[in-house]
C-alpha cells in the first residue's frame, strides 16, 4: 500500500468526519444530546456530545471505500487479505461504539459499559488476535502465556479503551493523543508491512484530524463515550493487528510507550486513590490535563504540552522497535526520567478534589 493511497484514506475518512459533525452537532441540540457543565468539566455551557458518531462514520466509510476498490477495481491495499479477521475485528469496534453512544444518551452504569467492553474485546480476540508471548526482563527472550493469554489480552484491550477514554477532559486532547499514537502505528506497521494495521491506523488519523476542525478549543461538539471508547478500543486492535504480530520481546512495550501519557494518568490516579485511602472508582481533579490546568496554563496550552509528551512518548515508541539495544535502553531511561519529573512537578501522586461520579476515574 503505497504513502498515497494511504493519504487518499486520511483524507477521505477527515473529509467525511467534517461533512457529518455539523449533522450530529445539529441532532444533538434538538434532542438536547448535550454535555451540561459543572463538577470537574472546564467548559462554561452546555455543548453537543455525539461526536464519535461522526468519528465513526468517517472510519467506516474510508473502510468501506477500500474495500470495495478491492473487490470490484483491483485496488492493492491488503485490507482484505483476511476478510474473517477483518469483518470479526469491525463489529467488535462497532459494539464498543454503540455502547458508548447509548451512554452518551441514557447514561450506562460503568459495570454494563465494562461487560459491553469484554464482549467486544471476547469477539476480537475469537478472529485469532491474542497476545501469546511477553518478552523476559531477565533472558531477553519469549514466555509463552499459554492460556493465560485470554485475561491478559482482555486487559489489554479494556485498559487501552478506557485510558482514552480518561483523558478526554479538555477539548481536542482525546482526538489529538490519538492521532499521535495511530500515526505512529501507522509507520510502524507500514514498515512491517502489516496493511491491515496500516489502513485502520490512516482512516483513524484522518477521522481524528477532520474531528479537530470542530472539537480544538473552543469545543462546539464533544466526543463523548461514542467516540473515545471507539478511539481507544481500536487503538488496540491496531496494534495487536500490527505492531505486536512480531514474536519480538519488546513486542507488548512499543505500543504501552506509544500511548503512555494516558496510562500513566490513569494509574496514577489508582495509586493516588489508593493511597489516599479513597475508593478508585471516585473521580477527583488530579488527572495531568486538571494539574496543568491549576498550575496556570489554559486550554490551549495544557493541550499543547500534553501534545508534546506524547510526541516524545511516540518517537521513544517508534525507538524501542527498531534501534538498537544501547539506544533502546537510552530512550527508555530519558522517557522515565521525564515521566518523573513531570508526576513531580505536577504531584500527580498527592491528594487532589473529590467528585464522586460513579464509573468516571
Amino acid at each position: 500500500m503505497s504513502l498515497r493511497h494511504l493519504l487518499f484514506l486520511g483524507v477521505l475518512a477527515g473529509g467525511v468526519t467534517i461533512v457529518a459533525t455539523p449533522f450530529v452537532k445539529r441532532f444533538c441540540l434538538r434532542f438536547g444530546i448535550v454535555d451540561h457543565p459543572g463538577g470537574r468539566k472546564v467548559h462554561a455551557s452546555a455543548v453537543p456530545r455525539l461526536g464519535g458518531v461522526a468519528l465513526f462514520l468517517g472510519f467506516l466509510v474510508a473502510l468501506a471505500a477500500q474495500m470495495a476498490g478491492e473487490t470490484y477495481f483491483g485496488w492493492g491495499g491488503g485490507l482484505l487479505d483476511s476478510t474473517r479477521q477483518l469483518l470479526t475485528v469491525l463489529v467488535g469496534i462497532a459494539i464498543v461504539f454503540f455502547v458508548g453512544v447509548i451512554d452518551d444518551v441514557f447514561t450506562l452504569s460503568a459495570g454494563a459499559k465494562f461487560v459491553g467492553q469484554l464482549a467486544a474485546a471476547a469477539i476480537v480476540m475469537s478472529s485469532g488476535l491474542r497476545i501469546d508471548y511477553v518478552g523476559s526482563p531477565l533472558t531477553g527472550g519469549l514466555i509463552q502465556l499459554g492460556l493465560l493469554g485470554i485475561p491478559i489480552t482482555l486487559l489489554y484491550i479494556t485498559g487501552f479503551t478506557n485510558v482514552i477514554n480518561l483523558i478526554d477532559g479538555l477539548d481536542g486532547l482525546a482526538a489529538g493523543v490519538t492521532a499521535i499514537s495511530a500515526g505512529t502505528f501507522l509507520v510502524l506497521a507500514a514498515q512491517s508491512n502489516h496493511l491491515q494495521a496500516a489502513a485502520l491506523s490512516a482512516t483513524l488519523v484522518g477521522a481524528c484530524l477532520g474531528f479537530l476542525r470542530f472539537n480544538s478549543h473552543p469545543a462546539s461538539i464533544f466526543m463523548g463515550d461514542s467516540g473515545a471508547l471507539f478511539l481507544g478500543f481500536t487503538l488496540a486492535v491496531i496494534s495487536l493487528v500490527g505492531v505486536m504480530k512480531t514474536v519480538a520481546a519488546i513486542a507488548l512495550a512499543v505500543p504501552l510507550i506509544i500511548i503512555g501519557v494516558p496510562i500513566f494518568d490513569t494509574a496514577s490516579a489508582i495509586v493516588r486513590r489508593l493511597r489516599h485511602k479513597r475508593p478508585i472508582q471516585e473521580a477527583d481533579s488530579g488527572h495531568i490535563h486538571h494539574r496543568l490546568l491549576g498550575r496556570g496554563f489554559d486550554q490551549r496550552q495544557t493541550v499543547l504540552i500534553i501534545y508534546v509528551w506524547s510526541i516524545a512518548l511516540a518517537v521513544g515508541g517508534y525507538a524501542m522497535r527498531w534501534a538498537p539495544s544501547p539506544i533502546k535502553y537510552g530512550v527508555l531511561a530519558v522517557l522515565a526520567l521525564l515521566t518523573a519529573v513531570m508526576s513531580y512537578w505536577l504531584g500527580l501522586f498527592e491528594a487532589a478534589h473529590h467528585h464522586a461520579e460513579e464509573g468516571d476515574v
